[in-house]
């Protein structure tokens, strides 16, 4: 049974008895990541991040679909889901702690979806402060670290955008040579076939080319500015 199938199903009997969305992981009993469970979760906390300023814009749903890879023949399925998840009763944090008890051992793609919320927060073009309340505290439920979200946050916020040492995750202090080494670090650990070797199944989020592109970016900033430092102090 592929996991579309199972969901499909899970809802059909969710509607049949009234129950809210929440409810569904009580008949989810398997573990981890290609799960039904999992993908129910990831697309639960989606609309949830979507409704935190009050309204679910357009660009939102757009942005959802974006960066979750939602099969053509399944978008409404994904829809069911992802409605349910907004009048659904239950707090985000449910859902949020589905996906860290499933995925505690595998921090990089807790990181993979804090980011991919971000896309979806910033969508619109700003950044509420509910919004920001809401990373803030999926953040904490994933124990990602304060650099950790701060890095992320740089890639998407344009108050922390301009940073490019938050984006690399180093610090102005570091030499060229061990900033280059962390961009290149970064680099080969965001490679499409290295998100792959992650496990994320083919639902999950895929930000890849839009987080090399600012990690690239930011190295280039900060190569300028020491060769520029170096020219004009020989």
């Amino acid at each position: 049974m592929s996991i579309w199938v199972k969901i499909s199903h899970l809802l059909a009997n969710l509607t049949k008895k009234g129950e809210q969305l929440s409810n569904i992981f009580l008949k989810l009993k398997t573990p981890p990541e290609k799960t039904a469970g999992f993908t129910i979760a990831v697309i639960a906390l989606s609309a949830k991040m979507a409704k935190a300023d009050g309204i679910v814009k357009p660009e939102e749903i757009t942005a959802f679909k974006q960066v979750f890879h939602i099969p053509k023949n399944e978008e409404k399925n994904a829809s069911r889901v992802f409605n349910l998840a907004r009048r659904d009763v239950a707090g985000f944090e449910i859902y949020a702690w589905k996906i860290y008890k499933m995925l505690y051992k595998n921090s990089k793609i807790l990181e993979d979806l804090i980011e991919g919320l971000l896309y979806i927060a910033t969508s619109d073009g700003s950044y509420h402060p509910a919004e920001n309340i809401f990373i803030d505290e999926v953040a904490k439920i994933f124990k990602l670290s304060d650099m950790t979200l701060n890095t992320l946050k740089s890639r998407y916020v344009p108050e922390q955008a301009s940073d490019p040492f938050i984006v690399l995750g180093v610090q102005p202090s570091w030499n060229i040579l061990d900033i280059k080494r962390k961009w290149r670090e970064l680099v080969r650990e965001n490679h499409p076939d290295k998100l792959s070797a992650r496990g994320l199944p083919s639902e999950a989020i895929s930000l890849a080319s839009n987080r090399l592109l600012k990690i690239n970016q930011a190295w280039e900033m900060i190569n300028e500015s020491r060769k520029s430092s170096q020219t004009s102090n020989p």
